[in-house]
């Protein structure tokens, strides 16, 4: 028996100790917390609870495949429910609505609300479907480091589509090819932020997004988001999986070029077939095993942007506004200037506001909701964060108050605040970055990280850093392919 070892719990080091264990071999996971999950954790403040990072879920399939995968266990044990309303959208101007999960009745919205043309959003999503059809088999599925996958049927497929694929020109270029309307460019520029980047700069294949949203759906899991960590821990666990928590990796040992062991807490580990880092890829080679020659190209490549969120226990119910909201910033360009050039957050940022109160009724008390606010935010530089937060309240105070006809401060009754510092301390996240590497790059595919090392033997890499990228679905997806080079092990 191969025994494996995994530095960090998040969701793409559970999945590939899922497959391992599957597969025979003995994984053990070594977490630097006192609980699993890394982004995709959960805190309480008070009566109130709350997902503490990503909070929308899409191609649920990835998560059952790995139940699948289990023989005898029940998919029971991870329920959720498609989402009948993807989400409500606000601007300063009064214009406000609910987009269904029908895409005809959207098309009609659009239409009534915005004046698009009728058939533009089925025409936009099943452009969107043709992309990620093509993208999924090439590179979401599969290594773009190794040369079989660029002879593929995929790849052909790919090569002789390449240019529907929208590389060469943004993301605002494409929305505004199919769009007059303003407000709907801004509605599918803000896809950007779903792996932390510009729509500005971002080239136009981030728009295969919508398609796992719209044309595949939203879900919500039965216990939140939090959940999908807790059901595959509790996986992971009953395939034999050993999760270590309170255990800090000081250190990748490397003998004779291989990854041999673990330095954990100033203790050595015995001895491990092969060794994958959960970890972000910067710090792995940085902190972990700085001795070695470091991939500098792909490391000093411009990271994606942050968040800041705003947990609230507020003492009231708003049947406006339902599990997703968005309240966009008038001046959607300027904001990102602030994000990537300026490193700071604008005066008047998007909001996004998560209330997983309105399907998991225990989240808050009664006659109460859980207000997860995410803004996004630059990379940890050293910015005056301290200040940025203060100021960045007062602002989001303030849009909510003119757009909700409310004053908000009198039904905070507690907070807890995220910041790209306590992210980057939490996850060991480089400089807080939610996604590695940005995407504001036409090549970006192509600069990360493969899921394992060109010099160092037996060493591999999962999880939203590398390859294919980050958030849940590829995280996911991130495992699988980490798992077919490690089964070459076994």
């Amino acid at each position: 028996m191969k025994n494996i070892a995994i530095i960090g719990s998040g969701i793409g080091g559970l999945a590939l100790s899922i497959r391992m264990a599957v597969k025979g071999a003995q994984v053990s996971i070594f977490e630097a917390n006192s609980y699993p999950g890394g982004k995709l954790s959960e805190i309480k403040v008070g009566n109130y609870r709350f997902d503490a990072g990503p909070s929308l879920f899409t191609l649920p399939h990835l998560v059952d495949e790995l139940f699948e995968l289990s023989v005898n266990q029940d998919l029971k044990n991870f329920e959720y429910e498609k989402l009948k309303e993807i989400c409500t959208y606000f601007w300063d101007d009064g214009t406000s609505f609910t987009v269904p999960e029908s895409i005809e009745e959207f098309d009609k919205l659009v239409h009534n609300v915005l004046g698009e043309n009728k058939g533009q959003i089925i025409k936009y999503l099943a452009d969107s479907s043709f992309k990620y059809k093509i993208l999924n088999g090439l590179f979401l599925e599969k290594s773009l480091h190794l040369f079989s996958t660029w002879f593929s049927k995929s790849a052909l497929f790919g090569y002789l589509n390449l240019p529907k694929m929208g590389i060469f020109s943004t993301l605002d270029q494409h929305n505004k090819g199919f769009f007059k309307n303003p407000k709907t460019i801004q509605m599918f520029n803000r896809y950007a932020t779903y792996n932390g980047s510009n729509p500005y700069e971002t080239p136009a294949t981030m728009g295969i997004i919508p398609h796992l949203e719209y044309n595949i759906g939203a879900f919500f899991p039965k216990e939140g988001m939090f959940g999908i960590t807790q059901s595959l821990y509790d996986l992971a666990i009953s395939k034999g999986v050993k999760v270590n928590f309170k255990s800090k990796v000081d250190e990748i040992v490397i003998e004779n070029g291989k990854a041999t062991s673990l330095i954990v807490n100033g203790y050595a580990t015995s001895n491990f077939d092969a060794v994958v880092s959960n970890m972000d890829v910067t710090p792995t080679y940085r902190n972990l095993m700085p001795k070695q020659k470091a991939p500098n190209t792909i490391l000093n490549q411009e990271k994606s942007g942050s968040g800041l969120i705003f947990y609230w226990g507020i003492k009231r119910q708003f049947s406006e506004l339902g599990l997703h909201n968005i309240f966009f910033s008038d001046n959607y360009q300027e904001e990102f200037k602030f994000q990537f050039q300026e490193k700071t957050i604008y005066d008047d940022p998007t909001i996004y506001l998560n209330i997983t109160s309105k399907y998991k009724t225990d989240d808050a008390p009664a006659g109460c909701e859980n207000w997860f606010i995410l803004i996004n935010a630059p990379a940890n530089i050293g910015q005056d964060w301290d200040l940025i937060i203060e100021k960045t309240r007062q602002n989001i105070i303030k849009k909510l108050n003119k757009i909700l006809k409310v004053n908000l401060i009198d039904f905070i009754e507690c907070e807890e605040v995220l910041d790209p510092r306590t992210i980057q301390t939490k996850t060991s996240s480089d400089k807080g970055a939610l996604y590695g590497n940005s995407s504001n790059n036409k090549f970006a595919a192509f600069l990360r990280h493969p899921n394992f090392s060109n010099s160092v033997e037996n060493l591999y890499f999962v999880g939203g850093s590398v390859h294919p990228g980050g958030g849940i679905p590829l995280a996911l997806s991130s495992a699988k392919i980490t798992s077919d080079f490690l089964a070459r092990l076994l």
